[in-house]
């Protein structure tokens, strides 16, 4: 199962994507004699492979007993081992006795936040 980001989190990085992308062509167009206008070209490509890797794995999966906070370098935490959920604010803190995973809340779609506060109240009912 996987837990979703919010859509508006992703377009926003979508159209910074296309900002950094705009002012660097513009840039280049105008001074192709400094080099440092094609920075703006690579953080565009930064932020469109970010836009681009969270809206293939997004937020959260959940799969086999492994909870797994997907970024650049995944978090895995194994649902077997978990000592404790705690409530901080909006988030979410898992604990095993050697991991800590946080899952912030505001990155996530509202159908999906509901998912997720069925399956952590269903771990904390075992």
């Amino acid at each position: 199962m996987k837990i979703r980001y919010k859509r508006m989190h992703l377009r926003w990085i979508f159209v910074f994507g296309l900002f950094w992308l705009i002012l660097g062509v513009i840039s280049i167009t105008n001074d192709s004699e400094n080099y440092f206008n094609y920075g703006y070209l690579i953080a565009s490509l930064f932020y469109f492979g970010n836009y681009f890797f969270k809206s293939k794995n997004q937020y959260l999966t959940f799969e086999d007993d492994i909870i797994t906070l997907n970024n650049l370098i995944p978090k895995k935490l194994n649902l077997v081992d978990l000592k404790q959920i705690k409530r901080s604010g909006k988030d979410y803190i898992l604990r095993t006795e050697n991991k800590e995973l946080h899952i912030k809340t505001k990155f996530i779609d509202k159908n999906s936040l509901k998912d997720l506060k069925a399956i952590l109240k269903n771990l904390q009912t075992n």
